[in-house]
């Protein structure tokens, strides 16, 4: 296996179009790493730069030690697993197997070895005689899978794979493709528009946006700890909810508020040199949410900017919530409520903006009814005007 080094690589079509800008990544002998991002962020276009099938317009892409800007595919020691599978209808599942090292003139017991060990890793071996329309997608998947197992590579790399296939199938080819990992050892490169995907395969996630990385991170610290509210955003089902507002002083601490009722020209500083209590509940209050941050937040460098407050669905209405110490509360209209078996999705309006709470499933909402949500305050974030998380500690 081997090591892949990108080091300011970039991508530039046809008539200007920058698909990939200052790309820079360091991936570990036999580590899975994960490519992540919206369609056209960038992230197939990088795959195809470092199988060499997309020449690089800048930057270098080194393998095991060695630069391959100008090496073409056959000789840079990777196999490809593509969206579409790309077998050859016409031959069998065994000569598709083994095309590649019949290409190779390897002899033909070690071709028929490496086909056969392949095929009892993936389980396929009652299928060899087969050809691909007489497989269902999750066989010709493996089939794909195997194809590439045969040739022993130093690099894995996958584009997409799954995307054909129904949910229950990409459930179990997920945890199959996590399980060849950790049995081959190997280094693979894995692009997907699927964030559960990515969260569940990886050892690294790179988050990736208009051609940009936007952070290099584990599952669980891209979860916890959002470099931006782009990556805030994507990682995490269902979403995060975000709520813009700015950080005020208040007895001593900082509150977080939306802007003040148009209608009320009262300002919050009114009632706090008033000393009187702020709520949302209260009829005074000109503000439509009003949230005391932690007192152990080092934001008061921020007082007066206009940020952006994200929450988690589940730090918002939940259990966990409520026994979360010193909770505010959010007074919202329940606008749909989503029974999921196991879980309740409750979609409320808060300020004239929808927030998602994931809750209990043994909880009633009635949707149209006025609630009061308690909000986990010290699992929020918070966001700067451009996007970036602020430290709180």
């Amino acid at each position: 296996m081997a090591k892949v080094v990108l080091e300011h690589v970039r991508k530039v079509f046809d008539g200007g179009v920058v698909a990939v800008e200052d790309f820079n990544l360091e991936i570990a002998d036999r580590e899975f790493i994960v490519l992540v991002g919206p369609s056209g962020c960038g992230k197939s276009t990088t795959l195809r730069m470092v199988a060499g099938l997309e020449e690089i317009s800048g930057g270098t892409i080194s393998i095991d030690g060695k630069v391959v800007n100008d090496m073409p595919p056959k000789d840079r020691d990777i196999a490809m697993v593509f969206q579409n599978y790309a077998l050859y209808p016409h031959m069998s599942v065994f000569d598709n197997m083994a095309f590649g090292l019949k290409l190779r003139h390897m002899p033909k017991g070690e071709t028929m070895e490496r086909v056969h060990e392949a095929a009892d890793i993936l389980g396929i071996r009652d299928l060899l005689t087969r050809r691909p329309k007489q497989l269902s997608g999750g066989q010709r998947q493996r089939v794909a899978v195997g194809r590439a197992i045969v040739r022993k590579p130093k690099v894995f790399l996958f584009d997409e794979p799954l995307s054909n296939l129904d949910a229950k199938m990409r459930v179990q080819m997920r945890v199959e493709i996590s399980r060849l990992h950790q049995r081959l050892g190997a280094t693979m490169i894995y692009v997907t528009h699927d964030q559960v995907e990515a969260m569940t395969m990886g050892d690294r996630i790179v988050v990736m946006e208009k051609g940009h990385i936007q952070q290099v991170a584990g599952p669980l610290e891209l979860y916890e700890k959002p470099a931006n509210r782009f990556v805030a955003g994507f990682i995490g089902m269902p979403p995060m909810n975000f709520l813009t507002g700015s950080l005020v002083k208040c007895d001593g601490g900082l509150v977080f508020r939306t802007e003040r009722d148009e209608k009320d020209g009262r300002d919050i500083m009114d009632y706090c040199s008033a000393s009187r209590p702020l709520s949302p509940l209260s009829p005074l209050c000109p503000l439509a949410v009003e949230l005391p941050l932690p007192k152990n937040w080092s934001l008061a460098s921020h007082e007066g900017q206009r940020v952006t407050l994200g929450m988690r669905p589940e730090d918002v209405g939940s259990a966990t919530a409520e026994r979360a110490t010193d909770s505010p509360r959010l007074q919202a209209t329940v606008d749909v409520v989503e029974p999921m078996g196991s879980e309740t999705y409750v979609y409320v309006k808060v300020a004239g903006t929808t927030l998602i709470c994931r809750v209990d499933a043994h909880r009633i909402f009635k949707e149209g009814e006025t609630v009061e949500l308690p909000v986990d305050i010290q699992r929020c974030h918070v966001f700067d005007e451009d996007g970036e998380a602020l430290k709180k500690g």
